[in-house]
């Protein structure tokens, strides 16, 4: 019997009355074990009713109700990460090591959210007037949405939502149809913490969901993660029908490896990022640029240690890497490299033939190194969300600054070399929010933000940290004055002194 996931609205879960449903596959064998629901406009008006309707307590609930909620979800979350893990991997097709990786960077942000009283304290400025004092505090914006996507089923969300509800806001929860399980067991959990009924909901869904989301009057504020064009589109939008947006989209990450790096470790961390999760990432390493004579001997050690990378089922404890999300997406990849050498690329290594014995109708593929890419082929040029890896040349340490920052993209990149001087010339210099030195994926830690430039970021804020709590908030100027006890009408003594 087939497993049906439906929305959960106002605390409990709601059957699908669209009649519209979507399939969710098992990458690892190509067989539909799932059906999502989909919503209609009606029922995401529902689950936004819900969570206006939840904010008019929730908003005013103390600091805390609230923490003592979230450490209580954290409990439960850090109790359940095995059978989070296993959704993840059922449905996304990731190993249940990388599973488990991602909820334990979703736990990092719970984190955070426990302790954000000191995120929220305000400012207080006394006498800036005779008996004038002036107060700064941050209050919630109400009802925010969160559309997240297929790669970080649990953790994504997890970006958001525990800010947002922390600081006062309730949340509707759009997340990727491909592997929806994952969003609904967070959201028991949140009910077995005591969070109260429609604090936090979740629809699923396709465009129709989203739309309504973006356009919707009660919906203050959008938090998206995706694709660029999405993105782009997402963040122009919302932003017209008057919500905040923070919108972050597509990325091709650079890692410079410098003539005096240790090439053992760059080609460890190369192989690591660009491959883990089966380049499933946003902050994935997709393309190395070579400075100077170390190319081939770098291109060699990636390629010795990539074909031995284990590929298999993802609940396979020796599997490395595991399978694509879908056939159609497993496809796409192929394509960048069935067309690299005509576009002037070496191909090192080509994973589009790549089957596992038993699983043949999985959505397996390969590892594919390319080498010697230049900038006008596609497979430099697009995001491509797989296990491919392009090897750039530059003469120059210049000359490898100048390629990256002509990038549209500026989400992560990283520096290898010994050279502190060199390295803090690269911080400085390139066009990228985030930045790795001898780190190849710099994903900051939760009380960090997390966010690009250029085309990888659309809105002001980076998600979690410091900016995600300003964004699920609004400051708000109180100016006090008070009259001094001693200047009380006439017959009322407060036994104030009459001495000034």
């Amino acid at each position: 019997m087939t497993k049906i996931v439906n929305h959960w609205i106002g605390g409990k879960a709601v059957d699908g009355a669209s009649g519209t449903y979507g399939p969710v596959t098992d990458p690892a064998t190509g067989a539909v074990t799932t059906k999502v629901a989909f919503a209609s406009a009606e029922e995401v008006d529902a689950a936004v009713a819900a969570a206006k309707d939840a904010f008019a307590a929730w908003g005013r609930s103390s600091l805390a109700q609230r923490t003592s909620i979230l450490f209580r979800f954290r409990a439960l979350l850090d109790t359940h990460r095995d059978e989070i893990a296993e959704l993840i991997t059922a449905e996304h097709g990731k190993v249940h090591s990388d599973a488990l990786g991602e909820v334990a960077r979703g736990l990092e942000i719970v984190d955070l959210a426990c302790g954000i009283s000191v995120q929220l304290k305000g400012e207080l400025s006394t006498q800036v007037a005779s008996r004038v004092d002036v107060a700064s505090i941050r209050q919630p914006l109400g009802v925010v949405a969160g559309i997240t996507p297929f790669n970080f089923p649990a953790m994504v969300p997890m970006w958001m939502f525990p800010i947002a509800i922390a600081c006062g806001n309730t949340f509707v929860l759009k997340p990727s149809e491909k592997d929806p399980s994952a969003s609904v067991r967070i959201a028991e959990l949140l009910s077995e913490a005591g969070l109260p009924d429609g604090v936090f909901n979740v629809v699923h869904g396709d465009k129709t969901a989203v739309d309504r989301l973006l356009e919707h009057p009660d919906v203050k504020a959008v938090s998206f993660v995706g694709s660029t064009p999405i993105a782009r589109h997402i963040h122009a939008t919302a932003s017209a029908n008057g919500k905040r947006v923070q919108a972050l989209g597509g990325a091709k990450n650079h890692m410079l490896v410098l003539p005096d790096a240790d090439l053992d470790a760059a080609a460890d961390a190369a192989v690591s990022a660009a491959y883990g999760s089966a380049g499933e990432r946003c902050m994935a390493i997709s393309a190395v640029v070579a400075v100077g004579s170390i190319g081939d001997t770098l291109v060699e050690k990636i390629r010795e240690r990539a074909e031995k990378i284990k590929i298999g089922p993802g609940g396979d404890p020796a599997s490395e890497m595991g399978p694509l999300i879908t056939k159609a997406h497993r496809d796409k990849v192929a394509s960048y490299v069935a067309g690299a050498a005509a576009e002037g690329c070496e191909v090192v290594l080509d994973g589009t033939g790549y089957t596992v014995e038993g699983f043949e109708d999985g959505h397996w593929i390969g590892i594919s190194l390319l080498d010697r890419v230049p900038t006008s082929a596609k497979a430099y040029q697009d995001e491509i969300f797989g296990p491919v890896l392009c090897v750039l040349r530059a003469g120059t340490y210049e000359e490898g600054v100048a390629l990256i920052n002509a990038s549209p993209f500026g989400n992560g990149t990283a520096v290898f070399t010994r050279d502190g001087g060199a390295a803090r010339r690269f911080q400085l210099e390139v066009e990228a929010g985030m930045v790795g030195v001898n780190v190849p994926i710099p994903v900051p830690v939760g009380y960090h933000s997390f966010g690009g430039w250029k085309d990888s970021l659309f809105g002001d804020h980076h998600v979690y940290g410091n900016d995600g709590t300003h964004f699920y908030t609004r400051g708000k100027v109180v100016t006090t004055r008070w009259p001094d006890p001693a200047d009380a009408p006439a017959g009322v003594d407060l036994g104030f002194p009459r001495n000034h």
